[in-house]
């Protein structure tokens, strides 16, 4: 086991939280969520399980920050792809936003166990500085789409909603499962997962018009 060197300053003690990230995240493609441990955690990052317990005390602690480190990959990219001043048509518009979440699957498939596993295991104070950054960002969305002509301030909460429950959800639907597949098998089914860019496109054309201003429900601008 290697060495283990208890941070001192701020910058080392975030140095240790990116290295048990890393290994927490290493650890959730490899394999099932309920499998992964501080123990296994620990023993991913070649430490003590004591040596963990000075960072974080659950496995949830870990993956609500990567959850949030996920969320703002995928806000800033979806900001830089949806620029001020741009005039994107819905169709368009649907068509990239189903690119940039087609890239962040992984903050997809956090945000699937979010609510029902990640923030039922945390302490308050964590997830506090959870909600604020994600309202924050959710904020800096509404804001861009809001001044470019796509939605009013009032619906922005339910169309950000609205995309990544249906997101998150379909995206657990399409990702590969051992467990699934051998299941589908056994029953004689062919295996039915939906294409998800195509059905995320057509949700978020359909989400964009349902959401529109009055004024602009129906079209769709080029």
């Amino acid at each position: 086991m290697a060495e283990f060197i208890r941070a001192r300053s701020s910058a080392q003690k975030e140095q240790r939280m990116h290295e048990i990230k890393n290994a927490a995240n290493d650890l959730f493609h490899e394999r099932r969520y309920h499998e992964i441990t501080l123990k296994a955690i620990a023993e991913k990052l070649g430490w003590s399980h004591a040596a963990l317990y000075k960072y974080v005390t659950t496995k949830e602690d870990i993956f609500l920050e990567l959850c949030a480190d996920a969320r703002a990959d995928y806000v800033a990219s979806l900001l830089a792809a949806y620029p001020a001043g741009c005039s994107y048509s819905p169709s368009v518009l649907a068509e990239v936003w189903t690119e940039q979440l087609n890239s962040h699957r992984d903050y997809l498939a956090y945000s699937d166990l979010l609510f029902s596993i990640i923030e039922t295991n945390v302490s308050p104070e964590r997830l506090a500085v959870f909600k604020r950054s994600y309202f924050s960002d959710m904020d800096r969305l509404a804001q861009r789409f809001v001044e470019n002509g796509v939605i009013d301030a009032a619906n922005a909460d339910r169309l950000f909603n609205a995309v990544l429950f249906h997101a998150a959800s379909l995206n657990g639907w399409c990702s590969e499962n051992e467990l699934v597949a051998q299941a589908m098998e056994i029953a004689g089914l062919e295996n039915r997962a939906p294409d998800f860019k195509r059905e995320m496109r057509d949700f978020i054309g359909m989400c964009l018009h349902h959401y529109a201003p009055e004024e602009k429900a129906g079209t769709d601008r080029e």
